[in-house]
């Protein structure tokens, strides 16, 4: 039974701050990407993020309460062809920084895909930050394309279909949450079961087999670390908060804040990897914190302007 909720129109400040946290690891999760690529090809390291997001958590944590067939859906969804397509963009052409940023088309397919299914209602302030805050995003794009990171076709079309199936991802959450009521940690740990065996199966087929086995048992700890970081931290902790807010809130009003996911990718690189900050950068960076500050505090933005003039 679909439960009702009134419609919020701004965060709280505890989950204003929970959201912050959360895109800002999920930015820093580049690092500990790239440097577990260096030893592990990406199609299997993604399947060892998603192993150890379920093992051991999944002998512990009660299967959550909706039906089966929800739990594989959001699992193939983010685990399988997200990060499937997203890697497999990247292995065919898509630079890493250029994929961070087109992938963030997500917010519009999950926007759209929440008025479409669950009811959202668009405001004008949620449709003008979000612009603003793309802006923001094609000058980061334009950036990263003058600097040479360049893409092949089925590269990019790859990545816009990761985008979408994390779009419909945020959308099987938010509505297993609504109808079930469902602990969305337990969703994440579950469906982390999903994502493995497939993913392994796709990596020792195009990721050179024996040689794929060999590189993942001979990973360094660092490498292992990473892998286990990625578990917990971003899938575990990052993807549970993110849907337990998607169901707290319109769609419109959270799916905005992923823009700035390769801001804090930019600034983790800047501060871990010794990546420098062009001037294009730092301005691309403005507009998505204009558009965010639109989303969030349009309303109050306009009623101060209204006293003072």
């Amino acid at each position: 039974m679909l439960i009702f909720r009134v419609v919020k129109a701004r965060l709280a400040p505890r989950d204003l701050a929970l959201i912050l946290v959360v895109v800002a690891l999920l930015g820093f999760s580049f690092v500990p990407i790239t440097i577990g690529l260096r030893e592990v090809p990406p199609i299997a390291l993604v399947a060892l993020r998603f192993f150890f997001a379920a093992v051991p958590l999944v002998f512990f944590i009660r299967r959550p309460r909706m039906p089966a067939w929800v739990v594989i859906i959001y699992g193939f969804a983010i685990g399988v062809f997200q990060f499937g397509l997203l890697f497999l963009g990247m292995k065919l052409g898509m630079p890493a920084g250029l994929s961070s940023i087109v992938i963030q088309v997500q917010v519009f397919f999950t926007i759209g895909l929440g008025v479409a299914f669950l009811d959202d209602r668009l405001r004008r302030d949620n449709a003008i930050g979000a612009m603003v805050a793309t802006l923001g995003i094609v000058v980061l794009a334009i950036y990263k394309i003058r600097d040479g990171a360049g893409s092949t076709f089925i590269g990019l079309l790859l990545v816009i279909g990761a985008a979408f199936a994390w779009a419909v991802g945020n959308i099987v959450a938010k509505r297993a949450a609504s109808e079930y009521e469902a602990d969305m940690f337990a969703l994440v740990v579950w469906s982390s079961l999903v994502p493995p065996v497939p993913l392994a199966v796709v990596s020792y087929a195009f990721e050179g087999g024996p040689a794929m086995l060999h590189a993942v048992a001979s990973a360094s700890a660092l490498t292992w670390g990473c892998a286990v970081f990625l578990a917990y931290v971003a899938t575990l902790f990052g993807f549970a908060s993110w849907a337990r807010l998607l169901h707290r809130y319109p769609t419109a009003l959270v799916s905005p804040f992923a823009l700035l996911i390769p801001v804090s990718g930019l600034a983790s690189g800047a501060l871990f990897l010794g990546e420098s900050l062009a001037p294009a950068q730092a301005l691309g960076v403005a507009l998505v914190l204009t558009g965010l500050i639109i989303n969030l505090y349009g309303a109050q933005m306009r009623a101060w302007m209204a006293q003072c003039c």
